[in-house]
């Protein structure tokens, strides 16, 4: 079995709280933004999911805080 090819649950923080023309870029995706600041972004993917998502946030130029399998 190939481990990339299964989907699991991921929750992906970022500092800041993105703006709405921004939040179209996660669509798909369970986003929350947290009185504290930061923004988290939740949602099923397989690796190949969460790599396209991850240069996503690297393209908006967020700062990665953590990413957690669930």
């Amino acid at each position: 079995m190939n481990p990339g090819t299964k989907s699991m649950t991921y929750q992906i923080r970022v500092a800041g709280h993105l703006a709405e023309r921004w939040l179209r870029w996660f669509e798909g995706f369970d986003v929350s933004q947290l009185p504290e600041g930061e923004t988290v972004i939740r949602g099923e993917m397989d690796q190949a999911a969460l790599h396209g998502l991850l240069n996503r946030i690297r393209d908006l130029n967020l700062e990665l805080i953590s990413v957690q399998r669930q």
